[in-house]
């Protein structure tokens, strides 16, 4: 038993360096590349909004498209395409606006860089930030392997895998590893990073390369490792979308998991390892 008057005072954290120079700077120039890059493309998009597979456009049977068309009482509906399916999205994508003044636009004007409607302007957005993300991308798979972090922090474990189904249940819960757990990666975030860095986002770079003709002349092989042009452009934006949804993601998980350490772990590459949890044992005296 505790004696009377004892005070019971809280464990305090353990600070641990959690992430390079290196990696900090890549991540934030990273985080700016990517929301110039999907903001730009989108706007690329807006432009022929419509996804087709093979070396040509196939109008009539496009992939996905997003348009608009009249109603009957003479409103703009937004309409989406996918396949043979048709999808009424007014006010999200195909019509955007208010009610009183609504206009065509795949996507709307907010999601859009470097304006509602500057199709020139968005292409030199696009590429001047894909220039910058290639270059940073293959220098940080480079860093992973040469310094060994790829090994010692991304590379699954032999006794993980029998615990990813209690990983994934913990997270659906928002129940997060705390103490020394804490200190590592666990398996669903191994396998989010590696499939991000070393499939999704490698091939968001090579599908744009494919959809370049100064770079089909160069590597003429893009074109037959992807089946031509639109096909790559839909992979391209398929590649996106996977890498939009990995950024939400990523995001709400740093905002319930602890935004202030989290970003303090970011900028100043100190991280404090949540405490245990206290036993029922502990909480009973």
């Amino acid at each position: 038993m505790r004696l009377l008057g004892a005070t019971r005072h809280a464990p305090r954290p353990t600070v641990i360096k959690r992430h390079s120079t290196f990696t900090r700077l890549w991540h934030w120039i990273n985080a700016i590349c990517l929301a110039i890059l999907l903001m730009s493309g989108l706007q690329i998009f807006n432009a022929h909004p419509a996804l087709y597979w093979g070396k040509d456009s196939t109008f009539d049977a496009p992939a996905l498209s997003i348009g608009a068309e009249r109603a009957d009482d003479g409103a703009l509906r937004g309409i989406t395409r996918i396949g043979g399916y048709r999808f009424d999205t007014t006010g999200v994508l195909g019509v955007s606006g208010p009610r009183a003044d609504r206009q065509r636009r795949a996507f709307p004007a907010w999601a859009t860089l470097p304006g509602p409607r500057w199709l020139a302007m968005g292409r030199q957005w696009h590429f001047l930030a894909g220039w910058v993300f290639a270059p940073l991308l293959v220098a940080y798979l480079v860093y992973l392997v040469a310094s060994g972090q790829l090994r010692r922090r991304l590379l699954p474990r032999r006794d993980e895998w029998p615990r990813l189904g209690h990983t994934l249940v913990e997270h659906l819960r928002l129940r997060f590893p705390r103490g020394e757990e804490a200190r590592h990666y666990n398996l669903l975030q191994k396998l989010a990073y590696l499939l991000v860095l070393f499939v999704v986002a490698p091939l968001v770079v090579l599908t744009g390369l494919t959809m370049s003709p100064t770079m089909d002349a160069a590597w003429p092989w893009l074109l037959d490792v992807f089946g031509g042009r639109q096909s790559a452009r839909t992979l391209h934006f398929l590649a996106a979308a996977a890498l939009l949804a990995f950024f939400v993601v990523h995001l709400l998980l740093v905002l319930v998991s602890g935004v202030g350490n989290n970003l303090r772990s970011m900028i100043t590459g100190r991280y404090a390892l949540p405490p245990e949890e206290e036993t029922r044992d502990d909480a009973s005296h």
